[in-house]
């Protein structure tokens, strides 16, 4: 874990370390994938099962890919009351967010009288990528498709890995409630190049989200172009800034729930106070110490952590914004009046009482969210993944005439006759 002050004399140096800093993608990864979705796209499901029963630690024939109805109700009467509860709540809230996000269709006419505008249309078909396997991840369900369904997409397939050809309860429970389609017991490379190009059992679909490890992330990268994606999700990211108000124990709290994901995960406190640094820094020393997944955020704690300590909240919004970070947590004063200075962020949490964990399960928007400073240019998963905009133009004879000369001009000039010809015809009185 690195701690730096912007007092310091090579605090610039130190800053563009961390800033560059590469958190382990593995090197070989590019050829195997490639070799995978060769493989998939020649051999289909025999692809398919062979490297499923290989890589996931299954033992399954092609028809047992498919998950039926009655595995999902089993699976559904092993949970309780309570958690389906709490299941249907998250299901529910982030449905009612993401209903406030759906565009209108608009038609308007210009000061020539040409009729302008553009329709909304969703998507046919979505992939939806689910990490698991034996662990358990109802949220990716609920974040990954209650936007798509939102958006009117009329097929959702869903692949995840099984392991033993068993799937977490509460996963299939999710795509129950979430209006999922088809579950497939696929996880990795496969399951991607499954959805991009489809197999005998395996639909194709338009559009593949959700986050996986690097195998699937670059798997996405490939069979982009083939098929529309989300985004290429890295490790995942949190970036706190806090004044000298705030609870060591909380802020340290929050950066441990994103060092427990991977050991690539990245998590930053930025603060004006020293103080608060170095009590948090013990915090979290201590938080570890007794932490189920101690092992993992330690190692993604001590390798990518830092501190940054700042003269004053300003400054740090601007770090912040070269950070790009995944998730912001804005642990100050009056969060609200720096909000119109975040330029780049996947998604921001105002004041102390919201915690970026409270953003993964259950507060509305989805958490499928940009990292690796993506958040320059892209924008979390929303109904707009799901989403196509088709423009719409309609000239009468008069006002046609008013614009095409222009038209023609143009097209002349760029020598593109046969363009310029379209619209000669209709301009002419012969």
């Amino acid at each position: 874990m690195k701690k730096i002050i912007s007092k310091d004399l090579d605090f610039e140096k130190q800053l563009k370390d961390i800033l560059s800093f590469d958190r382990g993608v593995p090197a070989n990864i590019e050829e195997t994938v490639k070799k995978i979705i060769t493989d998939i796209k020649s051999n289909g499901d025999e692809a398919v099962i062979k490297l499923t029963n290989e890589l996931d630690n299954n033992n399954l024939n092609i028809v047992d890919l498919l998950v039926t109805d009655d595995e999902i109700n089993e699976a559904s009467d092993q949970i309780s009351k309570e958690l389906k509860s709490v299941i249907q709540l998250s299901h529910d809230r982030v449905a009612a967010y993401h209903k406030k996000q759906m565009p209108k269709d608009l038609m308007y006419q210009d000061d020539l009288g040409i009729e302008l505008g553009f329709i909304w249309n969703s998507i046919e078909s979505a992939g939806v990528y689910v990490p698991g396997g034996t662990a358990s991840y109802p949220s990716s369900v609920i974040m990954n498709t209650v936007p798509a369904k939102i958006a009117g997409v009329e097929k959702i397939i869903m692949v995840t890995p099984a392991n033993e050809g068993f799937i977490n309860p509460l996963v299939l429970y999710a795509a129950k409630i979430s209006g999922v389609d088809k579950i497939f017991k696929v996880g990795g490379a496969q399951a991607i190049a499954a959805l991009a190009y489809g197999t005998n059992t395996i639909d194709a679909v338009d559009v593949i989200v959700g986050p996986g490890n690097a195998y699937v992330a670059e798997a996405k990268k490939m069979v982009f172009g083939s098929v529309g994606i989300d985004m290429v999700a890295g490790p995942s990211e949190i970036l706190v800034i806090a004044d000298k108000d705030q609870d060591a124990r909380n802020v340290a709290a929050d950066l441990i729930s994103q060092a427990e994901h991977d050991v690539s995960a990245q998590s930053i406190l930025i603060t004006n106070d020293i103080a608060l640094a170095n009590s948090v820094e013990q915090e979290i020393n201590d938080q570890l110490s007794d932490l189920p997944r101690k092992e993992i955020a330690s190692k993604s704690w001590n390798d990518n952590g830092a501190i940054i300590v700042v003269d004053n909240i300003a400054e740090a919004i601007q770090l912040s914004n070269k950070f790009a970070p995944e998730h912001l947590q804005l642990m100050v004063n009056n969060p609200k009046s720096y909000l119109k200075n975040i330029k780049n962020a996947g998604a921001v949490f105002l004041g102390p009482n919201t915690p970026e964990a409270i953003g993964d399960y259950i507060a509305g928007p989805s958490h499928v969210l940009p990292t690796s400073k993506s958040a320059k240019y892209s924008s979390g998963l929303s109904v707009f993944d799901f989403l196509k905009r088709t423009s719409v133009a309609e000239c009468t004879k008069e006002n046609f005439e008013k614009i095409g000369s222009a038209a023609k001009e143009l097209a002349i000039n760029e020598g593109l006759d046969g363009h310029a010809r379209s619209i000669d015809y209709r301009l002419s009185k012969k």
